[in-house]
C-alpha cells in the first residue's frame, strides 16, 4: 500500500511552527534552532503569506551582507508557497519537492493549514515503505522459519 503525506502527518504529527513577518531573521533563525527544524512558515492572523529556510538565510541575508539581527522576515521570505494536500502520496511529495528544489511544503486540507512535511519526513517513510515491501517478499520466498 502506498503511503499518502495524511499518513506521514499521522506518524509525525501536525505541529506548526511558525514566525511573523515582522519578526527580525534572528528571531527566525532562533526558534529553528530551539525546534529542531530547517524552515518556518510565516504567518499572518493564521493566514499562511509566506516561508522561511535556513536556504534563505544563507543565500539573502550571510551572502548579501545583511545583519540577521535587523532583517525582518518579510524581505528574505519566499511568498509563493507550494504546498501539499493530504491525499498525494509520499512518492509525488518526493518528485514535487526534487522537481520545485524545495525542502519544507505545508499541507493544507479544505484551504486549512493541518502540518508542514520535511524531505526528511517523506525520506523516511519512503524508506520504510522499502523495508516492509522486502520483509513481505524475503517471507514470502523463504517460507515460514522452521
Amino acid at each position: 500500500m502506498t503511503k499518502t503525506i495524511r499518513d506521514v502527518l499521522k506518524s509525525k504529527g501536525g505541529t506548526i511552527i511558525s514566525i511573523g513577518a515582522d519578526a527580525t531573521v534572528y528571531e527566525a533563525l532562533e526558534l529553528m534552532a530551539s525546534e529542531n527544524v530547517g524552515a518556518l512558515l510565516v504567518m499572518e492572523r493564521e493566514k499562511v503569506t509566506g516561508i522561511i529556510s535556513e536556504r534563505e538565510y544563507a543565500r539573502k541575508v550571510i551572502l548579501e551582507g545583511r545583519s540577521s539581527l535587523k532583517t525582518a522576515v518579510k524581505k528574505i521570505m519566499v511568498t509563493n508557497v507550494l504546498y501539499f494536500t493530504p491525499e498525494m502520496s509520499v512518492e509525488e511529495g518526493l518528485a514535487l519537492m526534487t522537481d520545485k528544489r524545495c525542502r519544507h511544503f505545508p499541507v493544507f486540507e479544505n484551504k486549512k493549514l493541518v502540518g508542514m512535511i520535511s524531505i526528511g519526513d517523506l525520506v523516511k517513510a519512503h524508506i520504510s515503505d522499502k523495508d516492509f515491501l522486502i520483509d513481505q517478499l524475503e517471507n514470502y520466498i523463504l517460507g515460514p522459519p522452521t
